[in-house]
């Protein structure tokens, strides 16, 4: 019976895994410890990704909105232009009817309104853009209307001012038209 005993335990014994060196308790410790550090240095990796987006989406979100606040009102800025440049050539025409006293009343409340029209826009930062003839063109600035043969002025500079130019701090709200010089023609035998 005793050898039946022997013969029933070894048969239902497990086999165990041939130990190598590599498979040691002591490697699968170190191979787990090292496969943790590298899940750590994975996530660490990851959160400060995740820190720096998520600071890049609040310096953005600062940015835009100090942005939208300071031109907001650039829409309503272009659309009152005309109504500068209209207050503008009344006064301008003051010569053309200074004869008559009661339209010189008149003038003088249309410059008292273009005074006000813009200290409102200077408060916005609304300044007008107004190059002097001989300027060199800047097509951020200007829009050149078309080109103007002359001597007078040196080519690829402003020759002619059709209408002023505005901007919102930084921003073209309406590019000055201008007239730009190019040099003139020569005439003479071919």
């Amino acid at each position: 019976m005793n050898d039946e005993n022997a013969r029933d335990e070894t048969e239902n014994r497990v086999p165990e895994a041939p130990e190598t060196p590599d498979s040691g308790p002591e490697s699968t410790a170190e191979e787990r410890i090292a496969k943790l550090e590298a899940e750590l240095a994975d996530a660490r990796d990851k959160l400060l990704r995740a820190l720096a987006e998520g600071e890049n989406q609040r310096r953005r979100f600062v940015r835009e909105r100090e942005e939208s606040l300071r031109y907001a009102a650039a829409n309503f800025a272009k659309e009152l232009l005309s109504v500068a440049d209209n207050l503008r050539r009344a006064i301008a025409s003051e010569a053309a009817i200074s004869s008559d006293p009661a339209a010189k009343g008149v003038i003088e409340g249309v410059a008292a309104t273009e005074r006000e029209l813009w200290a409102i826009f200077e408060a916005h930062g609304v300044k007008r853009v107004e190059p002097a003839l001989g300027d060199p063109f800047d097509p951020h600035l200007h829009q050149a209307m078309y080109e103007v043969a002359t001597g007078e002025y040196p080519p690829g500079t402003i020759a002619q001012l059709l209408q002023p130019g505005y901007v919102m701090h930084d921003r073209l709200l309406r590019p000055a038209l201008v007239g730009v010089a190019k040099p003139p023609v020569q005439t003479g035998p071919a």
